[in-house]
């Protein structure tokens, strides 16, 4: 159920549901992003990186994290906008078939000028299977009041 800036307290913690990323997550993120990076579209050519096999694309995790955001339901017809990426971390490779989610925070409040929104500022890691944290970082957002 949606929820107004009021509703968010500082310290709230959210959990989302988990995620598989597939190959062709991967491909068809290379074609839509026009990143062909042989990292994530060589086989091999990244059998002979730190990695040892292809990688998803960085902006590829944030991208799914954002679409997990939004199976909570709770910005919902509440959401105004989408602020920006604040200190975000590349901390590990999402690799083909890791299940990712992520567990936010809410770490700050602030009201605006305006009476009708405010914003929150979101503490996210990202995690995979194996409860690595892979990407971390904080996004704000600008939500409706009552």
């Amino acid at each position: 159920m949606a929820r107004y800036f009021e509703e968010f307290e500082i310290g709230e913690k959210f959990v989302s549901p988990a995620r598989t990323v597939t190959e062709t997550d991967i491909v068809l993120f290379a074609g839509l992003s026009g990143d062909y990076n042989p990292l994530h579209t060589d086989s091999e050519f990244s059998k002979d990186t730190i990695y040892g096999e292809k990688i998803a694309h960085g902006l590829l995790g944030l991208s799914i994290l954002t679409g997990l955001s939004t199976r909570l339901g709770i910005f919902d017809g509440t959401a105004i906008a989408f602020l920006g990426i604040n200190d975000w971390k590349f901390l590990k490779p999402v690799l083909a078939n890791d299940t990712i989610h992520f567990e936010m925070e809410v770490i700050e409040k602030r009201e605006t000028s305006k009476a009708d929104r405010g914003i929150i500022f979101r503490k996210f890691e990202l995690y995979n299977q194996r409860k690595e944290v892979i990407q971390s970082g904080v996004l704000p957002i600008m939500l409706k009041r009552k």
